[in-house]
């Protein structure tokens, strides 16, 4: 990696500052809202914010609004990036003030994962009635049913499986499928109806998408249906599903476009409204995949989602011919 000393300078300059320094630190972990920032910074908003004005102009964090919020996050890639992940690597872990930040974050993501998992408990029972207000399930399952493609498959993992509505629309061409959720109540109910369906030996699992402990390139089939919105670290999420897909398989993913409908943050717990194409371009990219094809299926009513379908597919390694 190499920058010109211009460019050194204006990084280092933008990092050289205590409150912009525990800024990257901070988004080293994770893309975080400027509110959140606030909060475990302990400082104003409009502190804060210029701050971040400050490291953006150098190159080194993206700001993206997102309906009301507006998230931060380091860029991805690029000399900025590796001269700010060098200088964040030489700093002592056991710092105090990182260590009390950190402590603040994880308070952040502990309110955050409670309110979500008080949702997602009060309303399992009536999950699949709550996402037919926003859009038509028909469409969108005949959609995803044609991204899939015919199949067979060998092995199809659900991430976020939610009632297993995804296990048992795609189980039939699946010879084996693992589910995983972090709400006990939604994999109660995901068992129930995978058993009603009549899917012997598929597995539902209390389990992490941002840690799945299942192994590389295991799956031919991939899902990720209507979850990404509900997570702090999407592209994080993305990665790990991509780690999973198997060469020739795919990856599909399931969301909406980007919208404005903040009652949606307010009172169903979505972190992000909605996912640009180019966006989720990148991050699939990052994960090793091609072929990126997008599907969109317009809300019925003006005021309603746009569903979108990425399908992307890793591509076959070529056979060495024999010596």
């Amino acid at each position: 990696m190499t920058v010109s000393t211009g460019q050194a300078i204006e990084i280092l300059r933008a990092a050289g500052e205590p409150s912009r320094l525990r800024i990257l630190a901070l988004l080293a972990r994770e893309e975080l809202a400027v509110l959140e920032l606030c909060r475990v910074l302990d400082q104003s908003q409009p502190r804060v914010s210029r701050h971040l004005k400050l490291l953006a102009e150098a190159g080194v964090v993206e700001r993206f609004p997102d309906g009301a919020w507006v998230f931060y996050r380091l860029v991805a890639t690029g000399e900025a990036r590796g001269l700010v992940d060098q200088v964040l690597a030489v700093i002592n872990p056991d710092d105090p003030v990182l260590l009390r930040d950190a402590e603040r974050l994880e308070a952040v993501r502990g309110e955050r994962s409670a309110e979500a998992g008080e949702y997602f408990a009060r309303n399992a029972a009536r999950w699949d009635e709550i996402r037919s207000l926003y859009v038509s399930e028909t469409a969108v399952e005949a959609a995803i049913l044609a991204a899939a493609g015919a199949g067979p498959f060998r092995r199809l993992v659900d991430l976020g499986s939610g009632t297993g509505r995804m296990l048992t629309l795609l189980g039939p061409q699946a010879e084996t499928a693992v589910g995983l959720d972090l709400s006990q109540q939604m994999l109660n109910i995901a068992r129930n109806h995978v058993a009603e369906a009549g899917l012997a030996g598929f597995e539902l699992r209390h389990g992490d998408i941002f840690g799945t402990r299942l192994p590389d390139h295991s799956a031919d089939l991939v899902v990720v249906h209507q979850v990404l919105h509900y997570l702090a670290d999407p592209a994080a999420a993305v990665r790990e599903a991509g780690r999973l897909v198997a060469e020739g398989g795919r990856l599909l993913i399931v969301d909406f476009a980007p919208h404005a409908l903040e009652f949606l943050r307010e009172q169903h717990q979505h972190r992000r409204l909605g996912f640009a194409e180019g966006e989720m371009a990148r991050w699939l990219a990052d994960s090793g995949l091609s072929d990126v094809r997008v599907t969109d299926l317009p809300p019925a009513k003006a005021e309603g989602l746009t569903v979108k379908i990425w399908v992307a597919e890793r591509g076959r390694m070529p056979q060495r011919s024999a010596a």
